[in-house]
């Protein structure tokens, strides 16, 4: 018997590529789940032509929000995906003969990321790898993180699927500056909630270094030519950003303290 498929979607404001990622979905998922909090845009009258199972939230950051789309899911696998991706012809191929098959040797699956920026996929660098949105519904929950949230399946192997799930992660130069500076001072967020050290803006710099190094060394980013290099540098300066937050936010809560 073929196993079913839920596909969850969280959004806003994102009529301008939604379409696109429901469509690549339409044919497999048993059901589409939509959370949008509080699109201003045409998202939901978008949605609703591939799905009438759509509800209108407040804003709790991604962990929560992806955890509530999850709570949702009611078929055998659940699919996560962005409104900013959407699967090729091969991965779609490829879940649609995993729900078909007998084949129980795996819990979830990694998909490899296909990044597409400034009209060029990129094939190395920190962009080149797999993330895992495949998962059995049963037993799977999300890490809560504000931001950099992970679907976390029950304890068993994890494969690999083929072809690419493509992410169009930027709109242009400055939807880029902006995501990142927004996922940078997230990250701060998260650490300080989490107790962690930021150890000095001196640190912080270095970490921007050896990121960059990292991703345009030894992961190869520079044979993605002149784009490589700016995603290397983003990588970077978001680094960094995140470390500087995470400093000035204990820097605060020390002038709070010495208040008290």
């Amino acid at each position: 018997m073929r196993k079913t498929l839920s596909v969850i979607l969280i959004t806003k404001n994102e009529e301008d590529r939604v379409a696109r990622c429901l469509q690549s979905v339409q044919d497999l998922a048993d059901e589409i789940i939509v959370l949008d909090s509080g699109s201003t845009d045409n998202t939901v009258k978008i949605c609703s032509q591939y799905t009438d199972n759509i509800e209108i939230t407040d804003w709790p950051g991604f962990g929560k929000q992806k955890q509530r789309a999850l709570d949702k899911a009611s078929c055998d696998w659940v699919l996560s995906i962005d409104a900013d991706e959407e699967l090729d012809e091969e991965m779609r191929s490829e879940i649609n003969r995993l729900l078909e098959s007998t084949d129980d040797r795996h819990v979830a699956y990694r998909l490899p990321w296909g990044v597409t920026i400034h009209g060029k996929t990129l094939k190395h660098g920190r962009s080149a790898r797999s993330v895992l949105r495949l998962a059995v519904n049963k037993g799977s929950k999300y890490t809560l993180d504000e931001v950099h949230e992970t679907i976390v399946p029950p304890n068993g192997s994890i494969g690999v699927m083929k072809g690419l799930l493509l992410h169009y992660t930027h709109r242009d130069f400055g939807h880029a500056l902006q995501k990142s500076s927004s996922y940078a001072w997230l990250g701060s967020q998260k650490y300080f909630r989490k107790n962690k050290k930021s150890y000095g803006l001196f640190l912080a710099l270095l970490r921007a270094i050896w990121t960059f190094i990292h991703i345009y060394i030894f992961r190869l980013g520079f044979l993605d030519g002149s784009i490589g290099f700016i995603v290397a540098m983003t990588y970077a300066q978001g680094k960094f950003n995140k470390y500087a937050g995470l400093w000035l936010l204990q820097q605060k809560e020390k002038r709070e303290r010495k208040k008290e």
